[in-house]
């Protein structure tokens, strides 16, 4: 993208059902490009096996969440199965500044608060070609039991619900994560052309065409 345009970096809320590969997705738009950063979520569940403070979630109390909350220092939050989820405010305003993107992978409900507070925030919702798609990964992921899988089933259909609220649609194709990966680039490289994220840029262009006319 030419300097001379948006340099502001835009924030980037990318959601999806269980087994979408969104996870996958956004690992690899960090491999290939640069001028990203996938937020860090703060949590209250304990760290799993290999999962690092400060590199895959902010770890903390209970409490201190909540003391968190109190003071605002989170863009949004959601309580799920049981342990908090949410946004630290400071990071995602320290990466935009620096004219990063900042990408937050969060669940439907975070992406309304996200939109509430930044109205010009980018909503991307990434999914399968198809629902059978969905059911064949999550069976052959391995990990959990045909209860578990028709729950999620469940809960992406009531999340389908809401995928008329994003902006974009990334469909996941299997064997095209690649192709998934540069869709969304382009999005945000287009987005970052937007007439309303340029205003300072076109009042230059007017000044500089109301003086040549002189």
């Amino acid at each position: 993208m030419n300097d001379i345009l948006n340099q502001r970096g835009i924030l980037t809320v990318v959601s999806g059902f269980s087994g979408a590969g969104k996870g996958t997705v956004m690992k690899r738009l960090m491999e290939k490009y640069s001028g990203y950063a996938l937020s860090v979520s703060v949590t209250t569940r304990a760290p799993r096996e290999n999962e690092e403070e400060g590199i895959h979630y902010f770890f903390r109390s209970r409490e201190e969440f909540q003391q968190l909350i109190r003071e605002d220092a989170l863009i949004e939050f959601a309580e799920y199965q049981g342990n908090y989820y949410g946004t630290p405010r400071r990071y995602v305003e320290d990466c935009l500044s620096e004219g990063k993107d900042v990408i937050l992978e969060i669940e439907m409900q975070g992406a309304e608060k996200v939109r509430a507070k930044y109205p010009d925030a980018v909503l991307i919702f990434v999914t399968p070609e198809n629902f059978d798609q969905l059911r064949k990964r999550l069976v052959n992921r391995g990990t959990e039991t045909a209860e578990q899988i028709a729950g999620r089933l469940k809960r992406a259909a009531e999340e389908s619900v809401y995928m008329k609220d994003y902006d974009y649609i990334a469909v996941n194709m299997d064997g095209a994560v690649e192709e998934c990966v540069d869709r969304i680039h382009d999005i945000l490289q287009c987005e970052h052309t937007r007439i309303s994220r340029n205003s300072e840029f076109i009042e230059r262009i007017r000044e500089e065409a109301g003086k040549g006319a002189e």
